[in-house]
């Protein structure tokens, strides 16, 4: 029996990687892409492929395709996976995949990536630089694409898996170890007339809860679609652990909105549900509303603004000073702070800095998977 190989017409890493680094950034970029679709290729096992790929011809596919096969795999569920993402990222391939999203991304990388010569490319040829065109997309602020440009980090945004950090929670079960669990022991000792066995009992787990609120204000237009996606993402990974929220002139619920499975139809029903679109930011007010109802204790509050505040600085430095005495951490999303110039100089983001955990990027696709890593290592 021949053994599998890498999906027809995919090409191993172009030929400009040559060089180690840009060897190393070609292949993290390509472990991302698979940890965003469910594959555990983490930081160890990027290195064992780096280093199986120093004693291998990295032009020709069928050795780089076994050695990431080898290395990033931990099981079975992750082959399909893996033979998707390398199609994609390596060929420019119209993908096999069992979701719409990837089908997607991949058949406008081929489009895009194939230049001037696309007329004489057949359907399932391989298109050169992809992996480069991909990885350039991922830093790339959304705020500056092209609309084919802005829908291929969509796609891509809707293949995140966004892992969740857990808790203790108080509900127990039974266990080989922990706590000796007198209970169920005394009961077998009754059932079969002594004691056969010390039962012992551990506390479950649970995902922590992230409550997310998405500025929906004039000033954050150009990346509103883009954070609503990743709200999309994290919703479907944990929904019974995430409640988001729309900000702008008025606090608005959009949870049940975004449990819809395709991105597209969720964020056309969330569209449908915001009344404030493009409007002013009063986010003191609207966190007062919310601290008011709801509590955010033992949370991770995340708040997706760039801080631009119409209402009263102070109020907002109040409630997010509140906020942070419930929640377990507070995270600021600004897509300003992706930028090296940065500065919190806005009244609003003065009024809140001291209460923040952490002020992190949200331009881009990178920054995304970013504070996703974020999330799940809280």
């Amino acid at each position: 029996m021949t053994a599998p190989g890498p999906p027809r017409g995919a090409r191993g890493v172009p030929a400009w990687t040559g060089a180690a680094g840009e060897l190393a950034a070609t292949m993290t970029g390509f472990a991302r892409t698979l940890r965003a679709a469910g594959v555990a290729a983490d930081h160890e096992r990027t290195q064992n492929l780096l280093r199986a790929l120093r004693h291998l011809d990295v032009a020709e596919p069928r050795q780089v395709y076994w050695a990431g096969r080898l290395t990033l795999c931990s099981g079975p569920d992750d082959l399909p996976r893996y033979d998707r993402c390398f199609a994609a990222y390596f060929g420019g391939l119209r993908a096999r995949a069992e979701r719409p999203a990837v089908t997607t991304v991949t058949r406008r990388l081929a489009a895009d990536g194939a230049g001037a010569d696309d007329g004489a490319r057949g359907e399932g040829e391989a298109v050169p630089g992809v992996a480069s065109r991909a990885e350039v997309l991922r830093h790339r602020d959304v705020a500056r694409l092209t609309d084919a440009e802005r829908a291929e980090v969509h796609a891509m945004l809707s293949m995140l898996r966004a892992g969740r950090a857990r808790r203790r929670s108080r509900r127990f079960e039974g266990s080989h170890r922990g706590v000796l669990d007198r209970r169920r022991t005394i009961r077998d000792a009754l059932r079969k007339g002594e004691i056969a066995r010390l039962r012992h009992r551990r506390h479950t787990t649970r995902p922590r809860p992230v409550v997310l609120f998405v500025d929906v204000s004039g000033s954050m237009a150009p990346y509103a679609e883009t954070l609503l996606r990743f709200a999309h993402a994290l919703v479907r990974s944990e929904p019974r652990a995430t409640e988001v929220y729309s900000v702008g002139t008025r606090l608005t619920p959009i949870t049940a909105e975004l449990r819809h499975r395709d991105p597209g139809t969720a964020l056309a029903e969330v569209s449908r549900a915001v009344p404030d679109w493009s409007g002013g930011t009063r986010l003191g007010e609207e966190l007062r509303e919310y601290l008011s109802r709801r509590s955010a204790r033992g949370a991770i509050a995340v708040i997706a603004s760039d801080g631009w505040e119409r209402g009263d600085p102070a109020l907002l430095g109040a409630q997010v000073a509140r906020l942070s005495r419930q929640a377990y951490r507070v995270i600021w999303v600004n897509p300003h702070k992706g930028y090296e110039d940065y500065r919190p100089l806005t009244g609003g983001m003065r009024a809140v800095l001291p209460y923040l955990d952490d002020l992190v990027a949200g331009h881009s696709l990178a920054a995304f998977e970013e504070l996703s890593e974020r999330l799940a290592d809280a």
